[in-house]
């Protein structure tokens, strides 16, 4: 009757519901699967008729089959160790479980039946032992089921090691080729063609970058024919240019207390920057202290300046494409086993590095949610 009475204290014990259990394991294949699939991509490429879109198409799967590993394995590892703190903590509960299911299966059948007491207690200890031991059976189950998820999800992180691997592999491989293709692309229509000399003038003797932008016409050499983009009527649905987070919107100030009229977007390393509307790029190169900068033109008077990029593609005076590839981010996204050493600490790969995102129009900055859906 102890053993009993103890079987049901274990049971009062609220087990996980299965229903709010989050299939990590699956997560994570999801995402090697997504990587695979990457792989694919970069291998049809190399013979696809329009090379640079395809390019960048495998980029994004990278991005997000590594963003989506990254998540899942650090899912699986934050659930492995509160499975194994859980066990831990009930060390003591499960042995005496152990041992109620123990002294049941050892027992002699006729003696279970008996009780000391006579056949009124006897008739007791039957019914509460009926209604005990489907329970015990289902605690030894959630037991089972929690051992053997530990198991999967240690099985998971180590297969899905070496996907992580070659995953980076593949995204810097696609990264190289699709630099190189926008390189070598000779198809854009011209708007005008750059006068260098009066472009490093303008750098030159710009102090801002109001002062630059509105000094932007003085660097056209030769205008062509070719239309101007217009983007007016996608004025508040246009996305992110970069996948990542707003860290600071138009005007905030920030750690230093400086105040910028623009966004600052946390973006991991290495991400691709996407042209989010068909523009005319007016400038690249070294600005001010914004570093690397790329001015667009969506619509006649409106500029969308980007700065923080280690590679800018295009030349001054081209129509480059919506989705069109404008280049990377800096930084480096560091090895494999290095990103899961941190998984169970962070979110994977930190978002380290910063895109500076301003609209401007002929009344100067305005707040880019005007133009962007930030939400």
């Amino acid at each position: 009757m102890l053993r009993l009475a103890l079987a049901l204290l274990l049971l009062a014990a609220p087990a996980q519901a299965e229903a709010q259990a989050q299939d990590t394991a699956e997560a994570a294949r999801a995402a090697s699967g997504r990587l695979q699939e990457a792989g694919r991509m970069l291998d049809e490429a190399e013979g696809s008729t329009d090379r640079l879109s395809a390019l960048t198409q495998t980029v994004h799967a990278y991005e997000e089959g590594l963003v989506l590993l990254r998540d899942g394995l650090r899912r699986a590892a934050l659930r492995e160790a509160a499975l194994e703190r859980q066990l831990a903590s009930q060390e003591g509960e499960i042995g005496d479980l152990l041992g109620v299911l123990m002294t049941i299966e050892r027992a002699p059948v006729p003696l279970l039946l008996l009780h000391p007491s006579g056949p009124v207690g006897t008739a007791r200890a039957a019914m509460m032992g009926s209604a005990v031991t489907p329970a015990l059976q289902e605690r030894a189950e959630a037991l089972r089921a929690d051992l053997t998820e530990v198991q999967e999800l240690r099985a998971v992180q180590d297969s899905a090691a070496a996907t992580l691997e070659e995953g980076l592999a593949g995204a810097q491989q696609a990264r190289a080729e699709l630099a190189q293709a926008a390189q070598e692309r000779t198809d854009l229509p011209r708007r005008y063609t750059e006068d260098p000399v009066a472009t490093a003038l303008l750098i030159a003797g710009s102090e801002t970058l109001e002062a630059f932008a509105g000094g932007l016409a003085q660097t056209i050499d030769t205008e062509m024919a070719t239309e101007a983009p217009d983007a007016a009527d996608r004025r508040g649905s246009l996305p992110l240019p970069v996948q990542g987070v707003v860290l600071r919107g138009y005007g905030q100030a920030d750690a230093a207390g400086v105040e910028r009229p623009g966004l600052v977007i946390a973006t991991r390393p290495q991400a691709l920057v996407t042209l989010p509307v068909a523009a005319t790029l007016r400038f690249r190169g070294e600005l001010l202290d914004y570093g690397t900068v790329a001015i667009l033109e969506p619509a006649p008077g409106v500029l969308f300046v980007l700065a923080g990029m280690a590679e800018v593609y295009g030349e001054a005076g081209e129509v480059l494409p919506e989705g069109a590839p404008l280049g990377l981010m800096g930084g480096e996204a560091g090895p494999g086993d290095a990103i899961l050493t941190g998984l169970a600490a962070s979110s994977g790969a930190e978002a380290s590095e910063t895109l500076y995102l301003e609209v401007r129009d002929r009344q100067g900055p305005t707040d880019p949610a005007t133009w962007f859906a930030l939400d």
